[in-house]
């Protein structure tokens, strides 16, 4: 049993209500791989967004990314925002199918050598019909059209069940394990209570609705 918990079996600890837990998996790649072939008449096409602008940006954003818990962003206020997407060394793309944006893409290459893929994602109606194989084409390509040594992400398990997998099949190789607790964006106003839905919403005493 758990000593500071003898209800506890020995390895698990308690996560405090209105928090969240994950297992955040850490993945990079340290040269090109081949490119996967697409179907080149899918119809989408890559966009870069200069100066996006910030009510649109976090309104795709949402779209991506609510159900897998992005919220990093949202947390910044307008200069906040503004000042990483300005940034030359930050490039943000949306993924478009006709007139429609329907995925997200952000490279960050501040850190000199390297590139982050820090957001990767389509909206749920685009996933499984070749979006996420295009996005990844083109997030390789552009990543390592800069003078890289590593190109690397994190994911983790609030994320789709098959993205670790879909990393490893673009050419990352799992590297590290961490896992991370924080306030449940949900209940502290960042997302709907009806977002991420197979996360479970546990409300403090008190704060039910």
């Amino acid at each position: 049993m758990n000593d500071n918990n003898p209800e506890l079996p020995v390895g698990y600890s308690p996560v405090p209500l209105g928090k969240i837990a994950n297992v955040v998996t850490f993945l990079e790649m340290r040269e090109r791989p081949q490119e996967t072939a697409v179907d080149p008449n899918a119809g989408f096409t890559l966009v870069r967004l200069t100066a996006p602008d910030l009510g649109e940006y976090r309104r795709l954003f949402r779209l991506v990314g609510e159900d897998w818990m992005w919220v990093s962003l949202l947390e910044l206020d307008d200069d906040a925002l503004r000042a990483v997407l300005a940034d030359p060394s930050v490039e943000v793309y949306a993924l478009r199918d006709g007139t429609r944006n329907i995925g997200l893409l952000q490279l960050d290459f501040r850190v000199a050598g390297e590139c982050e893929l820090v957001f990767f994602g389509v909206v749920k109606d685009a996933i499984g019909k070749g979006t996420g194989r295009f996005l990844m084409n083109e997030a390789i390509a552009n990543a390592w059209a800069r003078p890289i040594e590593r190109f690397w992400l994190h994911t983790c398990t609030f994320d789709h069940p098959a993205a670790v997998a879909f990393y490893q099949r673009s050419g990352f190789r799992p590297y590290a394990l961490m896992v991370e607790v924080h306030d449940d964006p949900r209940l502290t106003g960042l997302l709907p209570r009806t977002a991420a839905p197979h996360i479970p919403l546990l409300d403090p005493p008190g704060r039910a609705e």
